[in-house]
């Protein structure tokens, strides 16, 4: 019975994915990639899991040509849109990408695509100037807005209205200026752009590291807005001056939980039965020797993990507080 359908179907019917083991019916999987190539959802993921499809089972699955050169196109176009190297032509109607790698001292690019030719500058990726610096991108004209000649004043203040919630709610990539849209619900910040595949920040816009909303930058995981000046100032100086106590508080609890909890949790566990040996088995001197052996054997073991824990775990803390908090005030 094919999962996706839930009809049966003969075993031939069920074709092998080289990404994983999961099977679906051959009707069920070509209906799920032409709606993913035709949506550009591309890299495609396994129906069942978050698994790549390898472009040869797409190809053998994709029956029509149309879809499989779209697929390689798609494809193509999201290495490239995550190249940090890669230009797009600004003429209109061109879809030429160009590799500028090492480009930066000599920002002058041209078009390679056979009847554009189209000159353009390396770093605003506007039409070369050669006469002046880099000007700034003219912003999206919104979609709410009215025009302005054309609108009287009471809805020409609700069109800015309008413009200010759709602002808020529209940003774009940083990696591929890719518009993405979020609704400001105070809802996570750690976005992921479908396009390139970058994370980054929704409140900063900065591509993010594992410890980004850690960081005393005034990025939050959860909030509309980050902290203001004010509000991180005083929390790093909270960290700073109650950094000692805090994590003097927490090695004096974790030190006498981590040294007794041990061996209180083997002994229990011992007592209870281990697996696949019953408790029936043992006599009341068996058992009391193993609760006993097992006990002081984490006796040995529990004061090691506890200086590993303490050990590591502190100096840690400190670095994290007194380096990157401290530079982060001096900033």
């Amino acid at each position: 019975e094919c999962p996706l359908c839930l009809l049966p179907q003969p075993p031939e019917a069920f074709p092998t994915l080289a990404c994983c083991t999961h099977r679906s019916c051959w009707a069920c999987l070509e209906q799920y990639l032409r709606l993913a190539v035709s949506e550009s959802r591309v890299p495609v993921s396994c129906p069942h899991c978050p698994a790549t499809l390898q472009p040869d089972d797409v190809h053998r699955l994709l029956p029509e040509p149309a879809l499989r050169d779209k697929y390689e196109e798609f494809l193509l176009r999201r290495l490239l849109v995550a190249d940090p190297g890669t230009r797009w032509c600004p003429a209109p109607d061109c879809s030429y990408a160009v590799l500028a790698h090492g480009c930066a001292e000599c920002p002058r690019l041209t078009c390679g695509r056979e009847g554009c030719g189209t000159e353009f500058c390396y770093h605003c990726r506007q039409p070369w100037h050669p006469d002046g610096p880099c000007a700034p991108v003219p912003p999206a004209p919104s979609l709410a807005t009215p025009p302005a000649q054309l609108a009287p004043p009471e809805e020409l203040a609700h069109g800015e209205a309008l413009a200010q919630a759709e602002a808020e709610d529209i940003k774009v990539c940083p990696r591929c200026s890719a518009f993405i849209m979020k609704i400001n619900d105070g809802s996570c910040n750690r976005m992921n752009c479908t396009v390139c595949g970058c994370l980054f920040c929704w409140l900063c816009l900065r591509e993010i590291s594992d410890v980004h909303f850690l960081s005393p930058s005034g990025c939050t995981f959860w909030g509309k807005r980050p902290w203001s000046r004010t509000r991180r100032i005083l929390w790093q100086l909270g960290m700073v001056l109650g950094a000692p106590m805090v994590i003097s508080l927490a090695a004096g609890v974790a030190v006498p939980v981590i040294t007794i909890g041990i061996p209180i949790y083997m002994g229990r566990k011992v007592l209870a039965g281990g697996p696949g040996v019953p408790v029936v088995l043992l006599s009341g001197c068996q058992q009391c020797l193993s609760v006993t052996s097992s006990v002081l054997l984490s006796l040995f073991v529990s004061p090691i993990i506890t200086a590993v824990t303490v050990g590591v775990g502190v100096p840690l803390m400190l670095t994290y507080v007194y380096g990157t908090v401290v530079l982060s005030l001096c900033r």
